[in-house]
């Protein structure tokens, strides 16, 4: 296992992050396998885990509070708040009220005093970011956080978030996590340079394109447990458009289809499966510092873990390049981000609703 810096903080963490988002009722019912799996990781050299407050109810933090009891001091944790947590009105977002009240949960959840890398899992544009940032910030004067990131955020958010840091003095976001794979590279565009140019961390989720860069999809078969398969549960209810992701009428997916032969011939000539190729692209780009892999079962570690030491050349790259530019997007509902700046209510002014002239 390769280590990065993680942004500037001086510490080092796994090329390969843990994610634990199929841990639970959402995912692997096995609490036994999920521990095992986290300790395999942590023998394999992951030193980073990849948690959520909202992953199956808050059972995987659960689990990986458990997973990691006695090993503490050798893991880079990180878990996020931010999304629904509860039926009450104020259980989810970026409030002072529920920042103060969601980080003790999942402290006890995890069994820990402290939270390495406490992130925000979508921006909350209901809730000034000083008022986020003012709550973490205390967080992290009192020792329960280390260092404070956020989620799929948009470059102009990364740099309101800095700016506002650095003027009121308050702790800023180090990491930036972000869907990053060769199906998905709009983090190309705008996020990565950011990344760059504040010297924070990256950390991508769905290298794998939710599976789709394993090749486990064809049109019409859903294998059974895969993520397709389970779409319906409670992500994809947060995110109504991620259940797009895996319908294969979509012209996105259609596309994908098309373009798989292609890219395993590309995977074949450089000695490696798809599944490898794919999850070892997006650290080819420079800003990149962990990967996020989220295997279900200890078959599927085992199955990423071969790859764990592939690295890929320039020729590779290039012919990922030619077949699928820089920044593009194959298909709309992997972008991750639903910016509510599209919304109706917010894109037009008020009394048009009925499409006539004011």
């Amino acid at each position: 296992m390769r280590y990065r810096y993680l942004g500037r903080t001086g510490v080092q963490v796994s090329e390969y992050m843990l994610g634990t988002m199929s841990y639970g009722s959402d995912g692997n019912t096995d609490e036994g396998e999920c521990v095992d799996i986290v300790h395999r990781a942590l023998d394999r050299g992951i030193n980073f885990i990849d948690t959520a407050d909202t992953y199956s109810h808050g059972e995987a933090e659960s689990i990986v509070g458990k997973a990691i009891s006695g090993r503490r001091d050798k893991v880079v944790l990180a878990t996020k708040f931010r999304l629904p947590a509860g039926d009450g009105h104020n259980d989810q977002g970026g409030s002072r009220y529920w920042i103060m009240k969601q980080v003790e949960n999942s402290l006890r959840r995890l069994k820990t005093d402290h939270i390495d890398l406490y992130q925000m899992h979508r921006p909350d544009l209901q809730t000034d970011i000083e008022e986020t940032l003012g709550a973490l910030s205390d967080l992290v004067t009192q020792g329960k956080v280390r260092y404070i990131g956020c989620s799929t955020a948009p470059a102009w958010y990364l740099a309101e978030t800095q700016a506002v840091s650095r003027l009121q003095k308050l702790s800023r976001f180090i990491n930036e996590t972000s869907p990053y794979s060769i199906f998905q590279r709009t983090a190309e565009r705008e996020t990565l340079p950011a990344v760059q140019h504040y010297r924070m961390g990256f950390t991508a989720w769905s290298p794998l394109n939710g599976g789709w860069l394993t090749g486990k999809y064809s049109a019409g078969a859903t294998p059974a447990g895969s993520r397709a398969d389970r779409v319906q549960g409670q992500w994809g209810r947060h995110y109504p458009i991620l259940q797009s992701r895996f319908d294969m009428q979509r012209a996105g997916n259609r596309r994908k289809l098309e373009l798989l032969p292609e890219l395993e011939a590309i995977a074949r000539q450089a000695g490696l499966s798809l599944m490898h190729m794919a999850q070892a692209f997006p650290l080819a780009h420079t800003a990149v510092t962990s990967v996020i892999l989220g295997p279900r079962t200890m078959e599927q570690f085992d199955g990423m873990e071969a790859g764990f030491e592939a690295k890929l050349d320039n020729l590779t790259l290039d012919q990922i390049d030619a077949l699928l530019p820089p920044g593009g997007l194959i298909e709309e509902a992997d972008r991750g981000y639903v910016s509510p700046w599209l919304a109706p209510e917010i894109r037009r002014h008020a009394g048009t609703g009925s499409g006539k002239a004011a």
